[in-house]
């Protein structure tokens, strides 16, 4: 499949968090998942220890598994106080695209096991360095994050997801994973409805940035 004609710049800043848009009816080539994951495996690690492991998953009745837990998962975060759809009441513009967002993850809570692709990024919490979270999470959530953006470049949409950890263990043992290995995201994987996703309003830089000093 030939790759989206983007600049690395229209890559990095046009790889959304796709739910709505994902073709729940077209299936996905695994080779064409095991390309992204090549690219992912790319990615830096804590000491290049490399200790991430890829569970993906297709069989149609493990994804309906997988996907009652994140269904019910989805539930109780949209009801809690944290909630994305709750945030920034008192601001015009953001609590509205907060409420947006809240309706998509709404969504995909419903439609998960409809998803063709499930990608899980773990690590083996046994060999990843001890000495912070960071080192340790760190050797495999920016793997993640190039596996989203190998997939973008391939008309696959995909969305960085970790509600499904409400119920890790229970996914753990219906996925055979073995002692030690920890669950760092639900990647659902599908093509995309369209290609043409553009960059997402955001902070201004300088309401963020501290130079030399906070």
């Amino acid at each position: 499949m030939s790759l989206l004609d983007l600049t690395p710049d229209e890559l990095l800043t046009t790889t959304r968090s796709v739910r709505k848009r994902l073709d729940l009816t077209r299936p996905v080539p695994l080779d064409l998942v095991r390309e992204c994951l090549e690219i992912a495996l790319q990615a830096p690690s804590g000491s290049n220890r490399q200790t991430w492991h890829w569970m993906v998953v297709t069989d149609k009745d493990q994804r309906a598994a997988i996907g009652e837990y994140y269904r019910r998962a989805v539930r109780t975060y949209l009801t809690s106080e944290g909630s994305c759809a709750s945030l920034y009441a008192d601001h015009p513009v953001r609590h509205p695209q907060q409420q947006r967002v809240g309706d998509s993850v709404a969504y995909l809570g419903e439609h998960m096991a409809d998803v063709p692709v499930l990608v899980i990024p773990c690590l083996d919490a046994k060999e990843a360095p001890e000495y912070n979270e960071a080192g340790m999470w760190g050797s495999v959530i920016q793997a993640g994050w190039s596996y989203m953006l190998a997939a973008r470049a391939r008309r696959l949409g995909t969305a960085w997801t970790t509600l499904h950890l409400m119920y890790e263990k229970e996914i753990a043992e219906l996925l055979g994973m073995p002692d030690g290995i920890v669950q760092a995201a639900l990647i659902p994987t599908a093509f995309s409805i369209g290609t043409d996703f553009r960059p997402a309003a955001r902070q201004p830089l300088d309401s963020v940035l501290h130079l030399d000093t906070w």
